[in-house]
């Protein structure tokens, strides 16, 4: 009963409005239909071209990632291309520095072996070279009776030119080494070959020191038979076996690193 009192209501008032004005009205209503697609396929045009913005955005954003970690990969590569060329640049000051010693080494030697010429012609004595250090050889049966420590009068008269030569030359210390063959020797004064070859090594010191050469530059020591340069299952290896050298100490202060040991040795941090 309701449904049709509201019908009835419905057409009256259609029935109470102009025919104009209903025409009117579906018109708009059309156009506004119209209206509302047009705008409906401008918005899903503009969401297409949403969404090829944020795929265009995605792409760029992945390639700007991309450049980024290339540049970094670049960045760190020319880090690493740095730091080899700082390493180079250290290896090869080093490399000169070690050059510069050697040829001041060299030159040390052909100096020290200008010198000594006249005795090395005359077979007095040599200068070489053992474990990195000069060392001028004399055998010791020019120098010492067999089995004494007392030198013969041309063993002074050398040792005393010898000490004239290093004595010419400024800011070195030397060692003199006594060195024996293998035979055993015993005696009250001499119980082993230690004994004679520090008191073989002591005689020549003592010269030196007459002939010029401070005692503070000079030391002694022995090795007796356990620094052998030729057999001893020989004569002529027990006599070159036989043999005083004198050592030129090598100054520490040449040596890489000596700064960092002298820094350590003071108890400074290095």
């Amino acid at each position: 009963m309701r449904i049709v009192a509201v019908t009835i209501t419905i057409a009256l008032l259609a029935a109470c409005v102009p025919k104009g004005r209903y025409n009117e009205a579906i018109e708009n209503n059309a156009e506004l239909s119209a209206e509302i697609e047009t705008l409906r396929g401008q918005i899903a045009d503009q969401d297409e071209e949403l969404l090829r913005l944020q795929s265009q955005a995605e792409a760029a954003q992945a390639a700007l990632e991309q450049t980024n970690r290339k540049l970094a990969a670049k960045v760190a590569e020319a880090g690493a291309l740095a730091e080899d060329i700082e390493a180079m640049k250290q290896a090869l000051a080093e490399a000169e520095l070690r050059k510069a010693r050697a040829d001041a080494a060299l030159e040390s030697y052909r100096d020290l072996v200008a010198r000594f010429q006249s005795l090395i012609d005359a077979g007095t004595l040599r200068v070489k070279i053992v474990d990195g250090r000069m060392v001028v050889e004399l055998a010791t049966d020019i120098l010492f009776p067999p089995g004494s420590s007392t030198l013969s009068r041309n063993g002074r008269t050398a040792l005393t030119d010898v000490a004239k030569v290093l004595a010419s030359i400024p800011g070195r210390t030397y060692q003199v080494a006594g060195h024996t063959d293998n035979v055993p020797i015993s005696t009250e004064r001499f119980p082993s070959n230690w004994h004679l070859g520090a008191s073989r090594s002591i005689a020549v010191v003592r010269v030196l020191e007459r002939g010029g050469l401070g005692p503070d530059r000079v030391s002694a020591a022995s090795f007796a038979e356990f620094q052998p340069v030729d057999t001893n299952r020989t004569s002529e290896g027990k006599a070159a076996n036989r043999r005083i050298e004198i050592v030129v100490v090598p100054d520490l202060s040449d040596l890489p690193g000596y700064e960092e040991l002298e820094s350590l040795s003071s108890g400074d941090e290095i």
